[in-house]
């Protein structure tokens, strides 16, 4: 008996030791997948104990601690992952990510700069560098990157909805109610599409419109659409 149970220890104890970091990676993948953050970044932390030059296990456990708004965390991580692999565009993507949620939008539009050289094709790159110049109130070089998103990715509405609001900056009412149009029409219950053309007609004095469309996007859960049904429909 005393030796069965020392062959016992023996096998549990090699198949812990057996445990590669791939192993660690692979179960905090699934974790990451079922929204366990958490526990996806303790299986990275084990992964990296054993592997430290695993430049993946730093990139996903940099996108946990952006999922739980640990955003310092997070370009900590994505810093030493394009350390170990300078040429993986997700990286720079995810740290200009993070770096948005910090309000470094300069420092998120220098990685979406290095994203866009590494694939010129990559529409979600534009995309982010275009809600970054947004909030830097360059318009027109929002509506660009807008522009070259949806030339790569035709069927998506937050990009027309976004370069419509770009252009309701601008002043132009008609190329912004043109983008709301594209992004309904992509989408017919997409909310923000709604408000934003119930806003630019309401600029318009097309008062009637205005409201249709403020009712339709408080229909579809956009709240804020109470305060401009309370101007426009009278």
């Amino acid at each position: 008996m005393k030796n069965f149970f020392i062959v016992l220890i023996l096998f549990f104890g090699y198949d812990a030791y057996s445990q590669t970091a791939e192993d660690y990676f692979e179960r905090a993948y699934d974790k990451d997948e079922n929204g366990d953050y958490y526990g996806a970044i303790s299986d990275l932390n084990k992964a990296i104990e054993l592997n430290p030059d695993y430049a993946l296990a730093y990139l996903n456990r940099g996108f946990a601690k952006s999922n739980l708004k640990d955003h310092y965390g997070a370009i900590s991580d994505y810093n030493k992952s394009i350390e170990l692999d300078p040429d993986y565009p997700i990286a720079y993507n995810n740290r200009g990510l993070a770096k948005a949620e910090l309000e470094d939008h300069y420092g998120a539009i220098s990685d979406y700069n290095k994203v866009v050289e590494l694939d010129p094709d990559d529409a979600m790159a534009y995309y982010n560098r275009g809600i970054s110049k947004d909030y830097l109130e360059d318009y027109y070089g929002a509506i660009s990157d807008y522009t070259k998103a949806i030339e790569l990715n035709p069927d998506d509405p937050d990009v027309y909805n976004n370069r419509g609001i770009a252009k309701g900056e601008l002043k132009d009412y008609y190329g912004a109610i043109s983008d709301f149009n594209k992004a309904i029409k992509i989408d017919s219950s997409y909310p923000n599409a709604y408000f934003g053309r119930g806003v630019i007609k309401a600029l318009l004095e097309n008062y009637n419109e205005a409201c249709q469309d403020a009712r339709k996007a408080k229909e579809l859960g956009f709240d804020t659409a109470k305060e401009l049904i309370e101007i426009v429909c009278q």
